[in-house]
């Protein structure tokens, strides 16, 4: 089987039911976006290595999986795609809550940096907080579960804690942004 199709050639996508939208419609974008940003989640899970929060990224992935087919589904077919419950939220805030006990409370607004992981991490944030703004944008034209947005939002403070803790265990230090004295 090839992996092109060429139906694309003219500018527009086929959603899951086959309605065809133009490459640059506010559902691609969204559901798009999601897309890059596991490609990200992917990146850092191979950036370090510690078993629980590598076996947490590979669900996140997962997640971001059904929340992408969820967005690239047509909104006018009655159709089954894979669901997102509140317990993934409830398992992200778990995953924070466990971090946050190994820190030291923050002091400062941090710079993405430390460690590369963490500063991978940082990149994860800015691009879910970027997705998370495309789905709203996609929900004042066309519904969206609720639940999506609430993940969207929980996921990223995941990533800033996750930046934090991954500078924590590697025993190097949070980049402090320090304002200039004008």
């Amino acid at each position: 089987m090839k992996i092109y199709t060429k139906t694309g050639d003219k500018g527009t996508t086929g959603l899951f039911g086959g309605k065809r939208l133009p490459k640059d419609d506010l559902r691609i974008e969204a559901y798009g976006t999601v897309d890059e940003l596991n490609a990200f989640v992917g990146t850092l899970n191979t950036a370090f290595e510690h078993e629980i929060q590598n076996d947490i990224l590979s669900e996140i992935q997962r997640r971001l999986f059904t929340i992408g087919s969820n967005l690239a589904s047509d909104p006018d077919k009655e159709m089954i795609t894979p669901d997102l419950t509140a317990e993934d939220i409830t398992e992200l805030e778990y995953a924070m809550d466990n971090m946050e006990e190994e820190l030291l409370p923050l002091r400062n607004f941090v710079l993405p940096g430390g460690h590369h992981a963490a500063a991978l991490a940082h990149v994860c944030r800015t691009v879910c907080r970027r997705a998370e703004r495309r789905v709203i944008s996609l929900d004042r034209v066309s519904t969206v579960d609720p639940i999506i947005v609430q993940y969207l939002n929980r996921l990223s403070d995941y990533f800033f804690m996750l930046s934090r803790y991954i500078v924590h265990i590697h025993g190097a230090e949070e980049v402090a942004w320090i304002p200039r004295k004008g």
